[in-house]
């Protein structure tokens, strides 16, 4: 008894929720780092090699984020952990003076293994499913990843070298990089694996969970657990409910799910979720996700999604917007090509202030950098305008 009132003294010290809404399970937060604070819900872009692909850190806090998340298995790769560590960590590194979060290396176990060999991604996606056949997938047949009890064997996508991660190893390199938030080493699963596989993976990373625990050394970084199952409902209440009894500083919500079965999954674990510990959702960034994951009591999002379509030339857009894909516009499309409207009218960001879809066009016609720039300063304007709008709406209790 007495040590958990302790626990919960301690959490209280760098989480605090200071509203709840009426009508659904958000809530807003405030979490507290050794870099600063972080309100909750919030939306990290992802920085995979210490950069936001084409802003700068300047640029980032202009646009109004407070935290960035990086890749742990890429930056072990390349520059190497321990020359970061030598050159004073990520912040200093990247100049960088707010949070950081590093995620575990687990997503790559995915993404190098069974999702680069059969081309799914972490939300599977109506052509998936209507090109795999569910029952002959058995298991994770790794191309670039190859799992075991102990940890992954990675082949590495930039000269072939074999490199192999241990729980306790992602938590060393976790630690020389001087992260803020950090996750366990887990095995994010395929949303086409088996029941038995999911299972099985699912156990493992409750092991791997156990370890990390036991290894981590510093007291100034937060440890996020991490609830894997895939879209199996019992399976995600038996990890939400082991992940919540371990005395890590927050929750992460990893894995992959079917089309259409995040909603499913969250209302699943909420349940089995300590009220007062933050919870990141790794990996989720689409709008309508965002939406129903904070709706369903999630605090902290990492996604790709609005610089990827950055670069390849889509603007997000409100979700009502009359466009053929809903909140994104191609910039491509000949439409646009003597368009002397900005992408959004009512939008306050540097590119819409100043440049049309004309001109955006030629830029990703002609294959000029700018291009690209523009349009992940926007997406990522955009997204904070989104999540700062959610932070408004539960804060009059209209969400």
């Amino acid at each position: 008894m007495l040590r958990n009132v302790i626990r919960f003294l301690i959490m209280f010290s760098f989480f605090k929720i200071l509203k709840k809404s009426k009508k659904s399970a958000a809530r807003l937060g405030e979490l507290k780092t050794s870099h600063g604070l972080i309100h909750t819900p919030a939306f990290f872009p992802v920085a995979t090699q210490a950069t936001v692909k084409s802003l700068t850190p300047k640029e980032i806090k202009e646009i109004g984020f407070e935290a960035v998340l990086c890749n742990t298995y890429h930056l072990y790769l390349r520059p190497g952990e321990k020359n970061i560590k030598k050159l004073g960590g990520l912040h200093k590194f990247m100049n960088w003076s707010g949070p950081i979060a590093t995620d575990s290396g687990g997503f790559q176990v995915f993404s190098l293994g069974f999702g680069l060999e059969h081309r799914v991604g972490k939300v599977l996606k109506e052509k998936d499913q209507n090109n795999f056949n569910q029952e002959k997938i058995k298991g994770q047949q790794a191309k670039l990843a190859e799992i075991d009890q102990n940890g992954v064997s990675f082949t590495s996508h930039l000269d072939g070298s074999i490199h192999r991660f241990t729980p306790e190893k992602s938590v060393r390199i976790q630690e020389d990089l001087d992260a803020d938030i950090i996750f366990v080493f887990d095995e994010c699963t395929s949303p086409l694996a088996s029941y038995d596989y999911t299972k099985r993976a699912m156990i493992r990373t409750h092991k791997w969970a156990k370890r990390c625990l036991k290894v981590k050394k510093r007291k100034d970084q937060l440890l996020f657990g991490v609830v894997q199952g895939g879209s199996f409902k019992d399976l995600r209440k038996e990890s939400a409910k082991f992940i919540s009894d371990l005395p890590f500083d927050g929750i992460g919500i990893g894995g992959s799910f079917g089309k259409d079965e995040m909603k499913k999954t969250l209302d699943w674990i909420l349940p089995y979720l300590p009220e007062n510990k933050p919870r990141h959702l790794l990996g989720v960034g689409y709008l309508r996700d965002l939406k129903e994951a904070i709706k369903r009591g999630m605090d902290l999002f990492d996604c790709v999604y609005p610089t990827r379509l950055a670069r390849h030339g889509t603007f997000l857009a409100p979700l009502d917007a009359k466009l053929s894909n809903g909140g994104e516009m191609n910039i491509f499309k000949a439409v646009y090509r003597l368009d002397k409207a900005p992408i959004m009218k009512n939008c306050f960001c540097y590119t819409c202030q100043n440049f049309s879809r004309a001109y955006l066009h030629h830029l990703f016609k002609a294959g000029e950098i700018l291009g690209s720039r523009l349009a992940t300063f926007h997406n990522l304007w955009f997204m904070r305008q989104f999540m700062k709008e959610i932070k408004q709406a539960i804060k009059d209790n209209k969400f």
